[in-house]
């Protein structure tokens, strides 16, 4: 009999489809994908396939940003109702009262916006670079939306006049230091890492702090053995496969729902069924560009 992963496979061979897995999705499609990583990072790498179908294991700004970056392909959602939290706690609306308050600010939005968002940002951001971006705009005056723990972070690194949202990732939120300590008299060896999403508190005592990707490769790179790793537990099978005999901990709460929605059957659905396809107004789309361009031009 046929298994549902051979099935997901012959069919992305026919329908010349793409699979991308973000680091928070549950192990098994994670190892179904081509691509596993951070939404940018896949969104960029869809886009230089040769691929039809882009079928994003992720939340569904994650595949309107693909839609942005791929406005020819076909883009898919396995899961459309799995929303980001964060991103649903900041419109293009909301953002245009806040101008009036702040008219000589500029906003720097973060990528996990949707595509409505975006078209009211000046400059898109993502984790890896916000601090970069935000440094790099000329204005000292910043609006940074919608996360707050990641605009007090920038904020405090840059020194910048950085006004902050009252947005959040529920995962990074609930992360406490009360537990990080608990982990800490657990694993005495273990060395703590976290994701900006999290609370200036709980940074403070992080010995790295970085994005999905640069704590993989922080813990690639080191000689130490044992983490407490301070992001969602999906990126416990990644680290595992890319760090063979080294240990991660997460605490209790580090866990996205949304994101474990996804099932190899809902990925087989959507290939068989082509569901979930991300629709954009093209004048959206095309305003929405605009800050993820400004941000590329940034990077170089």
């Amino acid at each position: 009999m046929t298994t549902v992963q051979e099935r997901i496979l012959e069919l992305k061979k026919k329908k010349n489809a793409v699979i991308l897995a973000h680091n928070y999705t549950s192990p098994e499609i994670q190892d179904l994908a081509d691509f596993v990583g951070d939404s940018l990072g896949l969104s960029k790498q869809a886009a230089a396939t040769d691929a039809d179908i882009i079928v994003f294991c992720g939340v569904s700004f994650m595949g309107e940003t693909a839609k942005i970056l791929s406005p020819t392909k076909m883009v898919l959602l396995p899961e459309p109702e799995a929303k980001c939290a964060m991103a649903s706690m900041c419109s293009a609306q909301q953002i245009e009262q806040m101008k009036r308050k702040y008219p000589d600010a500029t906003v720097v939005g973060y990528v996990n916006t949707t595509a409505e968002t975006k078209t009211a940002v000046d400059y898109c951001c993502t984790s890896a670079n916000a601090l970069n971006v935000v440094n790099a705009v000329p204005n000292n005056q910043i609006i940074f939306v919608p996360d707050v723990n990641l605009g007090r972070y920038v904020k405090e690194k840059s020194g910048k006049d950085i006004i902050l949202w009252n947005g959040f990732c529920p995962v990074h939120q609930c992360v406490t230091i009360r537990q990080v300590e608990a982990l800490q008299k657990q694993h005495p060896e273990a060395e703590v890492v976290a994701h900006p999403e999290c609370r200036l508190e709980v940074l403070n005592i992080a010995k790295f702090i970085g994005s999905t990707e640069a704590i993989l490769n922080y813990c690639v790179a080191s000689d130490k053995q044992e983490f407490i790793v301070l992001t969602e537990s999906g990126m416990g099978h990644r680290l595992q496969k890319a760090c063979p005999g080294k240990k991660f901990y997460f605490t209790n709460e580090s866990l996205c729902m949304t994101m474990k929605m996804i099932s190899p059957e809902s990925v087989l659905e959507c290939l068989e069924n082509e569901t979930g396809e991300i629709f954009l107004d093209p004048d959206e789309q095309e305003d929405a560009f605009v800050p993820v361009k400004r941000m590329t031009d940034i990077l170089g």
